[in-house]
């Protein structure tokens, strides 16, 4: 069993006994690991701060790779996120975040890049210690276009994603799933796939190649429902706290609606 010392954002957390608990955590080295720490609630045990969801801290943990839990021996707390405590609808947003990594990685599978992106979007998400809280739309907008790069399912914006060919500026696109991108909008209800605006598409263009996430409200949430409806399709499931954060359901209309 490998000691490691590294840093760590919790995304699950269980109770074990009336003095332990069960945690799911994402650290920057060692990937995603769940850990039992053992009398973690007893007085002076070093877990500084508790063990919370959505929480980044220092660590030492013993790791298990059979399956087994391995076993979280400190917990430094950097950094408590502390406006997701105060704002319902931050909270939210964290969780969907937490969410996205517990369904979208593998276990024991480390993604540094994504790490470093995660906590970034809960800091401007929640705040920090010395730095106020951002737009958590364009913070969840920045994680999801995060994740789809980090698993290879990044999707095609400026090429039809079933020819190749150039896309011509158009009002509208329409977004198939299956071929990951876009494609010409035919103009008529489609089998699948939704419908994109022009000004998504650019937003997202945008992301893709500068990180700028300019745009109104309004179409930040269009982009962040589009991302979450192709990552609720490549995972074969709506994460239920993606309705909490974004407002409605990602999956947008089955007529093809606008997105």
């Amino acid at each position: 069993m490998p000691t490691i010392h590294d840093e760590a954002i919790c995304v699950r957390q269980w109770d074990w006994s009336e003095t332990s608990q069960t945690v799911s955590l994402f650290a920057r080295e060692a990937g995603v690991f769940r850990a039992v720490a053992k009398g973690s609630r007893r007085e002076g045990a070093p877990f500084s701060g508790g063990l919370e969801v959505l929480t980044r801290a220092g660590l030492t943990a013993s790791l298990k790779r059979t399956g087994a839990l391995s076993t979280l021996t400190s917990w430094d707390l950097r950094d408590p996120y502390p406006a997701l405590r105060r704002e319902l609808d931050r909270f939210h947003a964290g969780l969907y975040v937490a969410d996205l990594v517990h369904h979208a990685l593998r276990d024991d599978d480390p993604h540094p890049r994504l790490y470093d992106a995660c906590a970034l979007a809960l800091a401007t998400i929640g705040g920090s210690l010395d730095t106020p809280a951002g737009d958590p739309g364009r913070a969840l907008l920045r994680f999801q276009w995060a994740l789809l790069l980090e698993t290879g399912r990044a999707p095609v914006l400026d090429a039809a994603a079933d020819s190749g060919q150039v896309l011509d500026p158009a009002p509208t696109y329409l977004f198939d799933p299956e071929l990951g991108g876009l494609i010409p909008d035919p103009g008529a209800p489609a089998a699948r796939g939704w419908r994109v605006r022009e000004q998504t598409v650019n937003l997202l263009r945008a992301l893709a190649a500068s990180g700028r996430t300019d745009g109104e409200a309004d179409a930040i949430g269009r982009a962040n429902r589009l991302l979450a409806a192709h990552i609720a399709w490549g995972l074969d499931t709506t994460l239920p706290t993606a309705p909490l954060a974004l407002g409605r359901a990602p999956q947008p209309p089955s007529d093809g609606g606008n997105s």
